[in-house]
């Protein structure tokens, strides 16, 4: 069974989960233009994310195309879309869910239905993890394919951007919090093996007062 204090510092994991979740998500710097070959140029960097592309200047300047039709998508890139805003929302619905199941709160209703509220918030958790690990996993795999594949010209290799790691600590971050939660339930398992033993020994207890009351009128009979 977890303690408070370790709930407590889950839940704060897991709101760092959800903030870096829903920052990886809205990045536009998913892959960048990687600088190989023999002409490198500084001045200008190319960015691709999930909603947007945008292009850096070295003046500071910043040029955004939003990727407004969804059937003109590679379909790799609607998958993370899709997992990665899954990911928020099972993120959210944990953090609303675990919040009743702490036990420095009186929400919930006793210890057993806590329990049950913080393995509900756990699963919530885990599935979070497990998307946005799917879609970062995902991306990782294709801009690596693409970087080592010949037959791509050199311009057209990218790089995997910030966004891509920032979503790995996100999905790390909602494993870690949901194993914590999943871990307040095995208390019922607990309760059954110890409850077992008292109800062995009460059959017991009775025939040894049934044997001792045998015994006191034994010994009226010889008087």
């Amino acid at each position: 069974m977890a303690s408070v204090e370790l709930q407590i510092s889950a839940f704060v994991v897991a709101l760092m989960g959800l903030c870096t979740a829903i920052v990886a998500t809205l990045l536009p710097n998913w892959k960048v233009k990687a600088d190989t070959g023999a002409n490198i140029i500084t001045a200008v960097t190319q960015m691709q994310g999930l909603w947007m592309d945008c292009t850096w200047y070295s003046t500071g300047m910043f040029s955004c195309t939003v990727k407004y039709s969804i059937l003109s998508l590679p379909v790799y890139i609607q998958t993370v879309r899709t997992t990665m805003v899954l990911s928020c929302i099972f993120s959210t619905l944990g953090i609303c869910i675990s919040l009743p199941g702490l036990k420095c709160t009186k929400l919930g209703g006793d210890r057993h239905t806590k329990s049950n509220i913080a393995f509900a918030g756990g699963t919530c958790f885990l599935l979070s993890g497990l998307f946005g690990m799917i879609s970062v996993s995902w991306y990782m795999k294709e801009i690596i394919s693409s970087f080592l594949d010949p037959s791509i010209p050199v311009s057209g290799k990218h790089e995997p951007g910030g966004a891509v790691y920032v979503g790995f600590i996100s999905a790390g971050l909602h494993i870690v919090a949901g194993a914590v939660f999943c871990a307040s339930c095995p208390k019922r398992q607990q309760n059954k093996t110890q409850s077992r033993p008292k109800r062995e020994l009460e059959p017991a207890a009775e025939q040894s007062e049934n044997n001792n009351n045998n015994g006191s009128y034994n010994l009226q009979d010889y008087v």
